[in-house]
Parts: structure tokens; sequence; C-alpha cells
């Protein structure tokens, strides 16, 4: 059973998604990711996306541990059922509507969120299906990028066999991390864009 690790809503457990659909990120993943994140103050204050969010427990963690504001987006009708579930327990312990669940296809609300011109994202947290491929992958990182502040981190999770993301021009590597089976790439707004 996935949980909430820290902060105002720590130790509550969460709804997991039914099925072998999604992939929760272990505690074990959740714990390093979010220590590593912390120490650079990148979640306190933060307007956080969390997309692909199956269960949402990265967005929520976020929102436990401080940060301003927290979309899940999701596509999946039983994920996004659960994201919701998950956002209303943690909304609930914190007092005020900090996660909002989006039912929609990333690549839909990327193009919908660039129309508007609106939205910066300080931290963006990508966990996409396996089957996503390269190519597909590389497309969501490339509308992604125009729209992160100037000093955001993206954290793609993705399997440890899998090859390092496409990066955009707007993106660059700033490390990456293996966990047992699964690998975490962190990216920053390119020098050029800042």
């Amino acid at each position: 059973m996935s949980r909430i690790v820290a902060g105002a809503a720590g130790g509550m457990p969460l709804v997991s998604v039914p099925g072998e659909g999604t992939r929760p990120t272990t505690d074990r993943v959740k714990e390093a990711l979010f220590s590593r994140l912390e120490s650079l103050n990148m979640i306190a204050d933060a307007r956080v996306l969390d997309l692909y969010a199956g269960s949402g427990s990265l967005g929520v963690e976020s929102a436990s541990r401080g940060a301003k504001s927290v979309e899940l987006i999701e596509f999946n009708e039983k994920a996004a059922a659960v994201c919701q579930r998950n956002a209303e327990l943690v909304n609930k312990v914190l007092g005020t509507k900090v996660v909002k669940v989006q039912r929609s296809k990333v690549e839909s609300f990327l193009a919908r969120v660039a129309e508007a011109g609106v939205d910066h994202w300080d931290l963006v947290f990508m966990d996409p299906p396996y089957p996503l491929t390269q190519e597909e992958l590389a497309l969501v990182l490339e509308l992604l990028g125009p729209r992160l502040s100037p000093y955001a981190v993206v954290v793609v999770e993705r399997s440890a066999r899998t090859p390092e993301p496409d990066w955009p021009a707007s993106l660059e590597l700033l490390s990456e991390k293996k966990y047992g089976e699964t690998r975490l790439w962190f990216a920053e707004p390119a020098a050029s864009e800042n």
C-alpha cells in the first residue's frame, strides 16, 4: 500500500489504482526523490505538475510537503478517479484545495495550456507508461519546455532499461539516479532559455 511519506499528511495511506495498468513509485524511491528535491529547495511554495499521474502519489506528496499548487493530469478513467480521491484526502488535511485533477491526455493538456499562454511550473513529474516511445516522450518534453519557470526541475521516471530521454533544446540533463529497476532523470531549463 502506498502512503504519503512526510509533511502535513505524512503517514496517510493512499488509494491505489486497481489492476496492472500503472506502476506506483515505491516508497523507497519516493523518499529518495523527495529528499533530493528538498535539498534543492524545490518543493516549498512550488507550482507542481504531475503528468501521467497514476494514483497522483508524487503530486499529493508535494502538496503534503508544502507545494503551493499541484495539478494531476491523468487520462485513464480509473486512475483519474483514484487521483481525485487522493487529492480530496490531502486537500482535506491541508484545509484548502491545493491539489486539482484533470482527466486529459498529456499532449492535449499541454497544447491547451500553450494556447492559453499561462502557467509556468516549478516542478514537473513525468512517469509515463512504458509503451510510450522515445519520440512521444520527446514531443511531450518539447511541449513542456516553454511552460517552465526559469529554475524549474523536471523529473522523468522510467525503467532502468530505458534509454535517456531525448531532451529538447529547452531542457538539459541535471543528473540521473538508478534505484533498482527504476531510473530517475532530472532536467532543468537550458541556460540559453533562462
